[in-house]
């Protein structure tokens, strides 16, 4: 069986936990920096709903690549209430829109891993995928060559992604 090694999404963990406590939520700590300081830019999100919010990916698949999660932290859908996953399922269709837009996606992968077991790097607490997509995007630098291809820097994406999203929905 081959294996295939992803170190550089652990660098997000082990960042994120510098200074924290084994039990610190990486997601809860990135949302509640950016309510806290009101720099949401430094914390790369995008989007604030009521019940949910859009934020990047520190190491993206592909220039575009958010998440979105409710502010509570939950790890599964049942646990997370009815009214974040409708909030949820609503940003990931506004996040589809955006995402065509801004960068002409041609598809998108939109996911979510319940538990460790199901490949989530984060199990703890809920958060989708929407990552664009376009005809031969796919190869194989990142497995030869431990390289990701990103045409646009991540603040870039961030401006991109917080104008076109609009004003956010909560205070």
């Amino acid at each position: 069986m081959d294996h295939l090694f992803t170190p550089w999404r652990y660098r997000y963990i082990a960042e994120a936990h510098t200074g924290a406590s084994d039990d610190a939520c990486v997601l809860c700590a990135e949302l509640e920096a950016g309510a806290h300081t009101g720099d949401d830019a430094a914390h790369l999100i995008v989007f604030r709903g009521v019940q949910a919010a859009v934020i990047l990916n520190r190491f993206p698949y592909t220039s575009g690549h958010v998440m979105i999660l409710p502010y509570r932290h939950c790890a599964t859908l049942e646990a997370c209430g009815a009214e974040a996953r409708a909030e949820m399922m609503e940003l990931a269709a506004r996040a589809e829109a955006v995402l065509k837009r801004e960068y002409r996606a041609q598809g998108l992968n939109v996911g979510l891993n319940l538990g460790q077991a199901a490949g989530a790097g984060i199990a703890g607490h809920l958060h989708m995928h929407v990552v664009p997509r376009w005809t031969g995007d796919a190869n194989f630098m990142t497995v030869v060559a431990e390289t990701r291809v990103l045409p646009e820097a991540l603040e870039d994406t961030y401006a991109r992604l917080r104008r076109a999203f609009g004003p956010a929905e909560r205070s």
